[in-house]
């Protein structure tokens, strides 16, 4: 964390290795009925500052989390996710 402030990560969050989280990140759950569940970080992922991961979601490996990004859905192993609400674009460039 090279600029912890403002970080907020959920005690049952669980984050891989050699990961990157800037600033203003938030790890949590949704906090809606249904809506429960933490994410789960995979290693080596980078989280852009400002980005919020909500919810049950899973981020694979090497993925890449643009800042400011709210992610509600899984990133696959070396995509990256961006926009709110997040969209997954694969290293091919195709996007979803």
């Amino acid at each position: 964390m090279p600029h912890p402030n403002g970080v907020v990560i959920h005690p049952e969050c669980t984050i891989g290795p050699n990961c990157l989280i800037f600033q203003q990140v938030t790890l949590g759950n949704r906090g809606s009925e249904g809506q429960e569940g933490v994410p789960t970080i995979g290693g080596h992922v980078d989280i852009g500052a400002g980005a919020k991961i909500l919810g049950a979601v899973t981020i694979g490996d090497h993925a890449i989390i643009g800042a400011n990004s709210v992610v509600l859905v899984d990133v696959p192993t070396g995509a990256t996710a961006i926009g709110v609400p997040a969209r997954i674009i694969f290293p091919d460039g195709v996007g979803v």
